[in-house]
């Protein structure tokens, strides 16, 4: 499909909602899609967090490669503040270089000028700034229920779906209440939400529960989507693009291109070798640049550090193995031989280790703990 004009907020200054939603071409669908407004900075230091601009980029280019009409909006208008992101990976260069969608960005819809009945559908993007003021935006409440009981999609990843735990329907339920969601769990606050995570009002994966939802997850920052009828989730950033191609196809598109990103294939293949040994090694060998190896180590040193079970702990070992042929590092040697002590497997620990001094003779902490062992 020819990729359809986004829906900048300066129309909305210039003529009618009503004419604006007369222009939309009624054969293609047409998706909300929501960001934080909480984000703020203060001498280019960020003092509250905003949206993940990762996530923005990554759904808008399968939704607009599927010429599904966008608009984009958020709690207060204008221009919302991203977090951090790395403005290199393709995903955000696709972003960056759209005039159209960088206007669009630049000047946000208010929530509060929108009618639920303009959208086939509805994508929440995460970031931390949803859990300070999507979850109680009584206007995104409104236009989420407004758009899902006209059989619309409801679609949020990551932090996102904040946005839907006080969502009531018509009926007074809570839309989630029965319903299977996932987001953002406890174990990636543990992980990675040290920074805001003291500040939340109630962590994710609780409140979803809490409201009825019945939580689904993956593992530590593996790809997961919840789709539930018209209500699909994603866990985290890595599953952004499927949460929106999941989307595109409840929208009933059927013909779907769905995007390739290096990071969010180096996960796939995470899991892949968790199931499948030797299909993960076939596949990475037929073409080893798809992915990201650096970033494999680091998911396997993760998955280590956080492994509740002695599987999630010889998974990690095996993905963490099998980077080694391409990528080293101490941390990574340090990271096996402590996993080996946890299975209480001290000879293999051991072994690792000696083999690891060899390749890093001068580091003090693989000698001091092989004088543990």
């Amino acid at each position: 499909m020819m990729k359809r004009p986004l829906i900048v907020a300066s129309l909305w200054s210039l003529v009618s909602a009503g004419a604006i939603n007369s222009a939309i071409a009624a054969d293609e669908p047409h998706v909300l899609m929501v960001l934080s407004s909480y984000g703020k900075q203060v001498d280019g230091k960020t003092t509250q967090p905003g949206f993940e601009f990762d996530e923005l980029s990554k759904a808008y280019q399968v939704f607009s490669n599927n010429g599904i009409q966008v608009t984009l909006a958020s709690p207060a208008g204008g221009q919302p503040l991203a977090d951090e992101y790395n403005k290199d990976k393709s995903y955000n260069q696709a972003f960056l270089n759209d005039q159209q969608a960088m206007s669009a960005l630049s000047d946000t819809v208010k929530l509060a000028s929108l009618n639920g009945q303009s959208f086939d559908g509805v994508f929440i993007v995460g970031g931390k700034g949803p859990m300070f003021d999507l979850h109680q935006d009584n206007e995104l409440q409104r236009l989420i229920r407004e758009i899902y009981e006209q059989q619309g999609v409801v679609g949020a990843v990551c932090h996102g779906p904040a946005a839907l735990v006080d969502v009531k329907l018509s009926n007074g339920d809570y839309l989630v209440d029965g319903r299977r969601v996932n987001g953002f769990t406890n174990l990636e606050e543990t992980a990675f939400g040290k920074k805001w995570r003291p500040q939340f009002e109630f962590l994710l994966e609780d409140k979803l529960k809490e409201r009825g939802g019945l939580f689904e997850q993956d593992g530590l920052m593996l790809n997961q989507v919840t789709i539930d009828g018209r209500l699909i989730t994603g866990q985290n950033p890595f599953s952004t693009a499927d949460t929106a191609v999941a989307m595109v196809r409840a929208l009933g598109i059927e013909e779907v291109s769905e995007p390739v990103y290096k990071d969010d294939q180096s996960v796939k293949l995470a899991e892949l070798l968790f199931r499948d040994k030797a299909a993960a090694v076939a596949q990475f060998n037929k073409s080893p640049d798809t992915y990201d190896v650096q970033m494999l180590a680091m998911l396997g040193v993760y998955q280590a550090k956080f492994a509740t079970t002695q599987l999630q702990l010889h998974h990690a070992i095996e993905l963490m193995t099998f980077v080694q042929s391409q990528f080293n590092h101490p941390m990574i040697e340090l990271t096996i031989a402590k996993a080996h002590v946890r299975q209480n497997n001290q000879a293999e620990a051991k072994s690792s280790l000696l083999r690891a001094q060899k390749a890093y003779p001068d580091n003090a902490k693989i000698k001091a703990m092989l004088a543990t062992l």
